[in-house]
């Protein structure tokens, strides 16, 4: 959520973040709910200041013993009123609370203008595409054909965009979970976190998940519950409604999950494979900064992201998404794209994001520092690194023309020795 105080005094701001996102909304809806508010609140205030002198008025007529019945019979005519008033009071401020929920967060400054993925900006690469002296093959058709990979069965047991892994690909599906936490946990001092993967409705909306994405998200039909979507949700919540230590900055946490997406919105997109399944497992990093130092810490992480797929020995890209293509709650957000020889393109395997305070004021996530007044934390959070892309990368750029694939020497330990997935 975005600060009111922003809005009311610096419109205009918003006005234009709005623009360079393309929302469709308006700042005027907003400056005519939050008129209304404070006209409602104003009036209200002043009745109840009127009802106060009135009540001093009949108590001193009563000490004197003299009549106050048509003092009383207006105070009874006040307290109606301000009931009355007091329920549109509450109304208003929920209208412009709940306007706000609708509002995305504010580009920083450094973020490129664009209206869609077509204006991201290439920061980097790393690694050159292998060329091959053979037809390249689909991950998906060399997951069914080497054994590891069942869309039939799984399409029995469930429905379409899920898979059932098999043999080594259960096997490298867990290897690479204990490859990237072990990366995390031990080299760059995240602390791993087991959380639940069913939230309720509050922690759903301090990440921003709610009310804005509800259609995309798998609710319990008898509990206001949520199939978590990412483990940002639980991860970012930990802290919700606490005030940290300012030296306890930035903190760090990571966590294996499985995630769960309706995909409501991609009907007809990546129907072959495993690139967007209604259920795979992730390694997600989320992070606490100082607003001081949150970009610094952007930078780390998007980092931390790169060098797995370094070890991995992927090629990839890094960009940056163009304030068109941006995440409802990023501030500024560093896709990592990974090299798919099939599909000739680079795919989005991590996502890291900024998010200001826009979480922690939904989420009242705060600090202390020293001598001074409590403020909001920033969030950040990112993709460290989803398995089943991963999985699918692996496949493409290491397949022989055996119809084997070779594996990253990285996962060797990982996979017991195994180097390589035979026909």
């Amino acid at each position: 959520m975005i600060d009111l105080k922003l809005v009311q005094k610096q419109p205009e701001v918003l006005a234009k973040a709005l623009a360079d996102r393309h929302s469709e909304l308006d700042v005027n809806e907003f400056l005519g709910l939050d008129a209304r508010r404070r006209a409602l609140l104003a009036e209200v205030e002043a009745l109840k200041s009127q009802r106060n002198t009135a009540s001093g008025q009949v108590a001193a007529l009563k000490r004197e013993g003299k009549d106050a019945g048509s003092l009383l019979a207006e105070l009874g005519g006040l307290s109606d009123r301000i009931k009355e008033l007091d329920g549109q009071t509450a109304q208003a401020k929920a209208d412009v609370e709940a306007w706000l929920m609708r509002v995305p967060n504010i580009p920083d400054a450094s973020v490129p203008v664009g209206r869609d993925e077509t204006e991201n900006v290439e920061v980097t690469r790393w690694g050159t595409p292998r060329r091959f002296d053979f037809p390249v093959r689909e991950h998906g058709d060399l997951g069914v054909a080497l054994g590891g990979l069942d869309f039939e069965r799984a399409a029995r047991l469930t429905g379409s965009r899920f898979v059932v892994s098999l043999g080594w690909a259960a096997r490298l599906d867990r290897a690479l979970v204990n490859f990237f936490l072990d990366q995390h946990t031990r080299h760059e001092n995240y602390i791993e976190v087991c959380p639940p993967y069913m939230v309720n409705r509050a922690t759903m909306t301090g990440t921003g998940q709610l009310p804005k994405f509800e259609e995309d998200l798998f609710k319990l039909r008898e509990w206001d519950y949520y199939l978590i979507p990412t483990a940002e949700v639980p991860l970012t919540n930990l802290h919700a409604g606490e005030v940290l230590d300012e030296a306890d900055l930035p903190r760090a946490y990571c966590a294996a999950t499985p995630c769960f997406r309706s995909e409501a919105g991609s009907a007809g997109k990546d129907t072959r494979g495993i690139i967007r399944m209604h259920q795979f497992t992730k390694v997600e990093m989320v992070r606490f900064a100082h607003p001081d130092d949150s970009f610094n810490q952007l930078e780390l992480m998007c980092g931390h992201a790169r060098h797995l797929l370094e070890l991995l020995e992927l090629p990839y890209r890094v960009i940056t998404l163009c304030t068109g293509d941006m995440g409802f709650g990023s501030a500024k957000t560093y896709d990592v794209e990974v090299w798919l020889p099939a599909q000739n393109t680079y795919r989005e395997i991590s996502s890291c994001s900024n998010c200001g305070d826009f979480q922690a004021r939904r989420a009242d996530i705060r600090f202390k520092p020293k001598g001074g007044k409590a403020a909001f934390v920033h969030t950040l959070n990112g993709s460290g690194l989803p398995t089943g892309r991963a999985i699918a990368a692996i496949l493409e750029n290491g397949q022989q023309r055996d119809g084997s694939v070779r594996l990253p020497k990285a996962l060797v330990p990982y996979m017991d020795g195994v180097e390589a997935i035979e026909p």
